[in-house]
């Protein structure tokens, strides 16, 4: 099981992954709260999608978040680097991502 600090680290390294690749994929009208879940660690963060970018991340959950990612710590660590493919994932119940069906679509461009 990956640890509360790790969970933390793999989203601080997609933030930056996101953010190096912002000038190529240009801007994305986005903005959206995000909550993610790690129901093993008992525990959550939530953060700000805005313009293709993840900001603000901190811990603590977000029950008004428009996203919502739930993932036990293995698989969110998997799955940020890289490891675990996040339709696949999906598909087997892995991770669940709730939001409304026009903000997953958006999300798909950046993921």
């Amino acid at each position: 099981m990956a640890t509360v600090e790790e969970c933390r680290q793999a989203l601080h390294d997609l933030a930056a992954r996101m953010a190096s690749h912002a000038e190529t994929r240009g801007k994305l009208d986005f903005d959206r709260t995000l909550a993610c879940r790690v129901p093993d660690l008992e525990t959550a963060f939530h953060a700000i999608l805005a313009g293709g970018l993840l900001t603000d991340i901190s811990d603590g959950d977000d029950p008004k978040a428009k996203i919502a990612l739930i993932a036990n710590s293995d698989e969110l660590v998997a799955m940020i680097g890289g490891r675990l493919d996040l339709t696949r994932a999906i598909a087997t119940g892995q991770v669940k991502i709730k939001a409304n069906p026009f903000d997953l679509l958006k999300l798909r461009k950046l993921i």
